[in-house]
């Protein structure tokens, strides 16, 4: 299983952003799709995950600001970010769990977000 995430970028405050990652390979189902950042200095953290159903999760700081949105068809998650703060600042990962004969855990390999007041 490959994740390919593109989107980042540099943005001003206040601007938005779309994060895509897909996923390939031998995949049988995948269940949650998410989406983890790590900041500088600082502990990987979930951002958004949605389930196979369409149910979201959002970490506090950026609910009401990001969307997740998947396409089952696709294999594809996506995530919007609006109202972009620096803090939002950091390298992106997406995260899928993908169910087969086993429940696989992949990451993909991260793309940068940096926001400038």
């Amino acid at each position: 299983v490959q994740l390919q995430a593109f989107g980042g970028g540099f943005v001003q405050a206040g601007g938005s952003l779309r994060l895509s990652c897909a996923a390939s390979g031998s995949i049988f189902s995948i269940n949650v799709m998410a989406w983890y950042r790590q900041a500088p200095g600082k502990q990987r953290e979930l951002v958004a995950g949605i389930t196979v159903s369409g149910r979201t999760h959002y970490a506090g700081s950026v609910k009401g600001r990001f969307t997740i949105s998947r396409d089952n068809a696709k294999k594809q998650v996506d995530l919007q970010m609006n109202s972009l703060q620096p803090e939002d600042t950091a390298v992106y990962y997406c995260n899928v769990e993908v169910i087969g004969l086993t429940i696989d855990n992949y990451w993909g390999q991260g793309t940068q977000v940096t926001v400038s007041s």
